[in-house]
């Protein structure tokens, strides 16, 4: 099996749009061996656990709201010609994700993080769902086929609350900047939402020195 590492946080749009590609690859090249671990990243590690309103957040990041618009309005095109409505105007407030990230590490321990992250996407840039909202978080859970109650008693306490950020901590440490990031077989760095046909051409590469 050929590992791919990523690297990401669930409020990052081109985390979304890098995954919504990589997925049409591999579902392109069904004979692939590739397996998926994500890791957490937080875009805002210092975010307040109640998280920030979206519009002071986006303005003050981007220098203003002219700033912003550009900038997220370049992200839903993309999004759009990636085949993804991304319902920006829905979603009020940029959330902490420390707690969202503990829910991925526990879905990777009962094989479920696919699919729990594909719900974190939906649920954030679709639905406008707060994230950090432990109530969606314990659907989200539910829905991937998770103990709703178990998860829900996790959450309520520190559980790998240190061991998410030292992760967090190490991926800087080791020249992660930004997000997505992903490290195929151990040893190739891919950053960005990559095209498509940049996946396919390494999923071929990769196959080809395995049939070697």
């Amino acid at each position: 099996m050929t590992k791919i590492d990523i690297i990401s946080d669930p409020i990052c749009p081109w985390c979304f749009i890098g995954k919504t590609r990589l997925d049409r690859a591999l579902e392109a090249n069904p004979s692939h061996d590739f397996i998926i671990e994500w890791h957490p990243f937080q875009l805002n590690p210092t975010m307040p656990v109640e998280g920030m309103d979206r519009r002071e957040y986006l303005e003050a990041k981007f220098g203003g709201q002219e700033g912003a618009m550009k900038v997220y309005g370049q992200i839903d095109q993309v999004a759009r010609e990636t085949g993804i409505e991304m319902n920006f105007g829905g979603i009020k407030r940029t959330p902490n994700t420390i707690d969202a990230h503990r829910l991925i590490h526990w879905a990777g321990i009962e094989g479920k993080q696919n699919a729990v992250v594909d719900r974190l996407f939906k649920a954030y840039f679709k639905e406008g769902r707060d994230i950090s909202e432990h109530s969606v978080l314990v659907r989200i859970a539910t829905a991937a086929g998770m103990d709703g109650e178990a998860t829900r008693r996790l959450l309520e306490s520190d559980a790998d609350t240190d061991d998410i950020r030292a992760r967090d901590t190490d991926a800087r440490k080791k020249g992660i900047q930004g997000v997505p990031a992903f490290v195929v077989a151990s040893e190739y760095v891919v950053q960005g939402a990559q095209p498509v046909e940049t996946w396919d051409e390494i999923i071929k590469e990769i196959q080809e020195k395995i049939a070697e």
